[in-house]
């Protein structure tokens, strides 16, 4: 109950800015959140938004899968080779400084339009974070555990498996965590400009048409599903370190 008070706080706070600067603008210019709740029903009453949704989510998925898998072996990898981790590490944190849309004519050039471009987005935007925290991670890990691991004679895979890896999980969640955001965000900006298809696309279209209560409902939409999984996260990122 303590975890969720905050949150509660925050949401309620948020709808009373939200209400009170539709008044202030007009419900032309920021509909009201009963306004935005209500296109977003007739929304989800069409099949139409379940595909655009269904896209979405599958890019998303396969975006944060592949973040997270080489973002955890490049972490360990790096965190293991701290000489490679000095050359690597100031490339990686250049590169992710970078706003990523100026990469929108590289990624159309090497993926063209569709599934591939918004994956590459995704991957662009979680990788990053998930190798550097997971190569802090490491760095930080106390040299009694690699100590037993060399005494016990394992191996590098063995070490990973057995030690580094359970050392080291609250930092995957935590890592996940952000991923997670971060992926999402990349996968809606690659629809809005290397896709014909998706949440990002339909909140692209309602802009180019002026439809303010379609890109509230979306945004909301997407809104309500990323809290509600960086909630879960959180709870169980500070239940494993516990």
């Amino acid at each position: 109950m303590r975890m969720l008070l905050p949150p509660l706080v925050v949401a309620l706070a948020a709808m009373i800015g939200w209400k009170l600067l539709s008044l202030i603008a007009g419900s032309h210019s920021v509909p009201s959140p009963e306004a935005t709740l209500t296109r977003l029903i007739a929304l989800m009453a069409t099949g139409h938004f379940w595909l655009d949704v269904a896209e979405t989510a599958l890019a998303f998925l396969y975006s944060l899968v592949m973040s997270v898998i080489f973002g955890v072996v490049l972490g360990l990898v790096l965190g293991a080779n701290p000489s490679t981790s000095d050359v690597v590490e100031p490339i990686l944190v250049s590169f992710y400084s970078l706003p990523k849309v100026t990469l929108y004519p590289l990624v159309l050039l090497a993926f063209g339009l569709g599934m591939s471009a918004k994956v590459a987005f995704g991957v662009m935007h979680g990788l990053v974070p998930i190798t550097l925290l997971t190569r802090n991670a490491i760095a930080q890990i106390k040299p009694v555990h690699l100590k037993t691991a060399r005494v016990m004679r394992l191996g590098p895979i063995a070490t990973a498996r057995s030690i580094i890896l359970p050392a080291i999980l609250p930092e995957l969640v935590a890592g996940l965590r952000i991923g997670f955001s971060l992926s999402l965000l990349g996968v809606i900006i690659g629809e809005m400009f290397a896709s014909k298809r998706g949440l990002g696309f339909a909140a692209m279209n309602a802009m180019g048409l002026g439809d303010i209560p379609t890109i509230m409902a979306i945004g909301s939409f997407l809104i309500v599903f990323a809290v509600a999984v960086n909630l879960a996260l959180l709870a169980i990122e500070k239940q494993i370190q516990i």
